[in-house]
């Protein structure tokens, strides 16, 4: 398109009262022509006097015309370039023009402070203070229209106002100064800057600090049939087909739905009003304050204003559900809202009770009250995470809030309570006090996990789950991603809009809250809790940065009289990746004393051969390490030692040849400890001789830590088998579930190798005599969720499981009977906390009519659990041509919900039989899925960490490798790094390892 066919456009905002650039220029022109061209009255030829100098004069006017006129020209053309020569000032985002055609061509093009929306920022020259926002919701064809009223305040002179917009067709903006001289201001330009996703608006004239402005701006958008913005979704009631529309803003969303300073410093109140067909009901953050019914069928309901907050967790829905209520003690209200279908039967009772509850156990903890009047809970069909923490109005997919006990498993319940408790606990950390920016998202999302295993505790007491399952489920697996070359520090630098999401991993959500579990337990509980109140009150409805949550806890130690920097400790762990291995070892030269070493743990170690620079930095932490020392009948107390350096020496407590050390007591520091082999043999004599010594947590951290150091090559090969010849006598779920864990990480590397039966046949001699004593569960439970029956029931599934995964017989006969049962009575007897492992193991050893059977189930079931343990059983088949049906079926049709496809390819990655079509299927379907999920945080990440996870081969590591090099990895870059250095781990363990595996097992008396 020419340059003129620009301007010809740009002519038809002049009809609103905003004028195109060139226009102006036009017309600047114009005038200086008409200034400087004399006009004389017309005479007879014979009376002409040419006058020389007139002439000259006339001459120079022309040439200064020309000059100015091209310097214009080419001011226009710069500009033009630099605004990614937009062809309409009323272009919205779906404009076709491509991000890296942003620079235009031109290599002068302004310095930065005059082009802020060459930033990935936004500048900081403006801070909003209020949204009106307007909206008009179009079911029937899935639009919206808009109009937002910001009021903001001038920090800095400025001509410019950047906005984020994305996806939004602009239809008008106006200007005001609410200043001594209130009126419209004149807009010089505006236009769309595509690669920072942000709206400019250039006025003539600058605005001045400390003054107040508004900006207007009408615009209209999709409903997108997808899972981010302002998006739609769907579900069957009777038979019918119905639609609802939600809100999923975090973290760089709301720009999709308004246009917004979409950043979390940028905290204002909003005043929200929907306006939509009587036959819905909406929902937003704050209560309804006003409802006004027109004559036409629409309402408009509009909501009071909120307090400061950011835009990620603004949000407001339209559908058409009912709700359950509660009342706390204090007076909020609190709904849940789901599905008549679901309210009627129940489902969402479980969930609202306990959100009651924990409304007021956050209180009493943090010492500061819930800030708003209510808290809805929005059950939706469709969601791109378990749920979002918006501030009263929480948003959950189905199967992570609704619970029916009749066929809902323990290991069901206990995550969706997790899920609740997670959320709720954001209502405080993120909504109330919000991090600066996101490279500290751990400040919400560690506090919001940690606090998971907290609150549960406080709802079952009897789960014990801070002191046991944060273990296996929290520390085990996020040292896992932690120990790669690949990793990253918790808190990270974020520049562009791929590194936002980048943010949003375990290592944010999982190391967070183990360095938090950490740091509770050197201050001390109590000290703990005041450092928090102190934090959260001081920045309630405003942002806070680490150093600022690390202040507030010194002084709270400070006050004990204890002079911990917390800062200077923390540091050490947030700034830096990864953490430390710390070797402990008796010192030989001086009695009863240790010596105690640290470093870098990485599961590669030629990674610090291959990248000297990043490795030969001093890796060192501030170690709080706890020690204790043993035998055979008595452990010691606990003694901490503070371990800073490389290498250091302390005294312990008695020691002699048949005394043992343990390090890091209950595991509630984030590192590894290792031993020497003679330590290690004492420790394992010790768990076969009397286990009880050692605690619960101990003996799993134990079983954890000799598996990996095995893996990364600082152990033998067969230290972690013997370790667990113990099994059998051992009574607790934990140590077992880390043996588990431990386990299947290993029958991924091998159960395609020749002589994986005696692996198999290894495992099952340690579970065999638990799984006979424990047997099954009795097939007529009452459906009650009790308890105190929680470790013995989770123990009983943990020993079933790996008795059916690695092929013993007479479970495989049980699960076989279980569901021929089913089938033959049509009616489910299974035991809901073993169905997973029934259904899985039914459908991999039975015949084709099994599969369709579950398939029917998996359509025809209305219980949000049931029918996701039918999805993943299918996946469980041998049958390639099933499983290829159920990878196509998943993604090409609407019978699969959208955040369960990943899952689904994940499933059949995991069954040995599907693993070459779902890696094959993935790389076919890359665009699609990259498409679909690329924006949704962990999505893309989890499902290239689950293709990839089981490849170990050389062909299929180059197999990986070439496809990143020929696809487009986007925002999903890191995630392939970690998987090729995950493959190439797996490929060196059989080189090096594999052998001297299976040469102990051969000789081993207990193979």
């Amino acid at each position: 398109m020419s340059l003129d066919d620009k301007r010809g456009k740009g002519l038809s905002f002049t009809q609103m009262g905003i004028e195109d650039n060139n226009m102006r220029n036009g017309r600047g022109l114009s005038d200086q022509w008409a200034d400087t061209v004399v006009v004389r009255p017309r005479t007879t030829d014979r009376n002409i006097t040419v006058h020389k100098k007139l002439v000259l004069g006339f001459a120079i006017s022309i040439l200064t015309l020309i000059i100015v006129t091209a310097i214009a020209v080419l001011l226009s053309v710069s500009f033009e370039d630099c605004t990614v020569a937009e062809s309409s000032l009323r272009a919205g985002n779906g404009s076709s023009t491509k991000p890296n055609q942003s620079q235009g061509g031109n290599p002068n093009h302004k310095d930065e402070d005059t082009q802020p929306w060459r930033h990935h920022r936004l500048p900081t020259s403006l801070r909003p203070r209020h949204y009106d926002l307007k909206l008009s919701v179009y079911m029937d064809n899935f639009t919206f229209s808009g109009e937002v009223n910001i009021e903001f305040e001038c920090v800095n002179s400025t001509k410019f106002i950047v906005l984020h917009t994305d996806r939004l067709e602009v239809e008008k903006v106006v200007v005001y100064s609410d200043n001594k001289k209130p009126g419209v201001m004149r807009i010089h330009r505006q236009f769309h800057y595509p690669s920072n996703q942000v709206y400019v608006i250039a006025l003539h004239r600058e605005m001045k600090p400390q003054r107040t402005y508004k900006v207007n701006i009408t615009f209209e958008a999709q409903i997108e049939n997808e899972l981010l913005g302002f998006f739609r979704s769907s579900y069957v009631l009777n038979g019918e087909k119905r639609y609802l529309a939600v809100t999923q803003f975090s973290p760089t969303h709301a720009r999709k739905a308004f246009p917004c300073f979409d950043e979390p410093i940028y905290k204002a109140t909003f005043r929200i009003s929907l306006k939509h067909e009587a036959t819905y009901l909406s929902l937003s953050n704050m209560p309804v304050e006003n409802s006004i019914t027109d004559d036409d069928g629409w309402v408009t309901n509009y909501f009071s204003r909120t307090p400061r907050m950011s835009t990620y967790y603004l949000a407001w829905t339209v559908c058409n559900f009912t709700y359950k209520e509660a009342l706390t003690d204090s007076g909020v209200l609190i709904r849940l809202y789901a599905r008549p279908n679901a309210i009627s039967s129940g489902s969402g009772d479980y969930a609202l009770q306990i959100t009651k509850r924990l409304l007021q156990f956050y209180e009493d903890y943090f010492k500061v009250k819930y800030s708003l009047p209510k808290l809805d809970l929005l059950a939706v069909p469709k969601h791109p995470y378990a749920a979002m923490e918006n501030w009263g109005l929480s948003v959950f997919v189905e199967q992570k809030i609704l619970l029916d006990p009749e066929v809902s498993s323990f290991s069901y319940q206990m995550e969706l309570t997790m899920v609740v408790v997670h959320e709720i606990c954001h209502q405080w950390f993120g909504d109330l006090v919000t991090p600066v920016w996101w490279e500290d998202v751990w400040l919400k999302e560690g506090f919001a996990h940690f606090f998971e295993y907290v609150g549960t505790d406080f709802l079952f007491p009897k789960w014990n789950m801070e002191k046991q399952r944060f273990l296996t489920d929290v520390l085990h697996e996020v040292m896992l991603l932690d120990g790669l070359a690949s990793s990253h520090p918790i808190s990270q630098e974020v520049y562009e809009a791929t590194d936002i999401d980048r943010v949003f991993d375990w290592i944010a959500y999982k190391k967070g809250a183990a360095l938090i579990r950490m740091l509770a337990n050197v201050m001390g509980q109590s000290v703990f809790q005041r450092g928090l109140n102190d934090y959260l009150m001081t920045h309630m409805y405003g942002n806070a940065a680490r150093d600022d949550l690390w202040n507030k806890l010194s002084e709270a130690m400070q006050r004990e009289g204890k002079d911990i920097n917390i800062k200077e400790v923390m540091d050490r762990w947030t700034l830096q990746m990864g953490y430390p291995v710390v070797t402990i070892s008796k010192n030989e030269s001086l009695d009863n004393a240790v010596t105690v070493t640290q470093e870098h743990f990485v599961y590669d170690m030629d990674a610090k051969i291959r990248d000297p620079e990043l490795f030969n930095r001093s890796f060192l932490w501030h170690i709080p390490l706890t020690v204790a020392v043993g035998n055979s009948t008595h452990i010691s107390p606990e003694a901490i030692i503070w371990v800073s350096n490389k290498t250091e020496t302390h005294k312990v407590g008695q020691m002699d040849e048949e005394t043992w050390l343990l390090g890091n007591i209950n595991q509630m520091g984030y590192f590894r400890v290792n031993y020497d082999l003679h330590n290690w043999r004492l420790l394992m004599e010790q768990l076969m001789n009397n286990h009880a010594v050692i605690s619960i947590g101990n003996r799993a951290g134990l079983i954890d830590d000799v598996f990996n150091l095995a893996r990364a090559g600082f152990l033998p090969q067969n230290v972690p088998l013997q370790m667990i010849c113990y099994l059998p006598q051992e009574k607790e779920f934990l140590p077992w579930h880390a043996s588990s864990r431990a386990l299947y990480q290993l029958d991924k590397l091998l159960d395609r190798t020749e002589d994986y039966s005696l692996f198999s046949d290894y495992v099952l001699k340690q579970v065999a005599p638990k799984y006979h004593k424990l047997g099954w569960p009795t097939t007529s439970p009452d459906g009650s969720f009790m308890q105190s029956a929680y470790q013995a029931e989770e123990l009983q599934r943990e020993v079933i499981m790996l008795a059916c995964s690695f092929g013993n017989k007479h479970c495989h006969r049980q699960a076989v009977s279980l569901i021929s049962d089913w089938i033959s009575s049509n009616k489910n007897r299974i035991p809901p906390n073993v169905r997973d492992i029934v259904y899985c193991t039914g459908v991999s050893l039975m015949d084709e009519d099994v599969w369709e059977f579950i398939w029917m189930k998996f359509h025809s079931s209305t219980a949000i659990s049931e029918k996701k343990v039918l999805l993943e059983a299918l996946t469980c088949s041998d049958n390639s041509f099933l499983l290829n049906r159920l990878l196509n079926l998943s993604l090409t049709s609407d019978l699969v919900p959208d955040q369960d496809v990943i899952d689904v390819i994940i499933g059949v990655g995991r069954n040995p039989h599907g693993r070459h079509l779902a890696w094959r299927y993935f790389r076919d379907k890359w665009d699609t899925l990259n498409a679909r999920y690329g924006e949704a945080l962990f999505m893309i990440s989890k499902l290239i960490s689950g293709v990839t996870e089981f490849l170990n081969t050389e062909a299929e590591l180059s197999e990986l490798k070439d496809f990143i090099q020929t696809s487009s990895g986007g925002g999903a870059v890191a995630a392939f790094a970690r998987a090729v250095e995950m493959v190439e781990a797996n490929v060196k363990w059989h080189r090096l390892y594999e052998r001297q595996f299976y040469q102990w097992l051969r000789k081993s008396p207990n193979g």
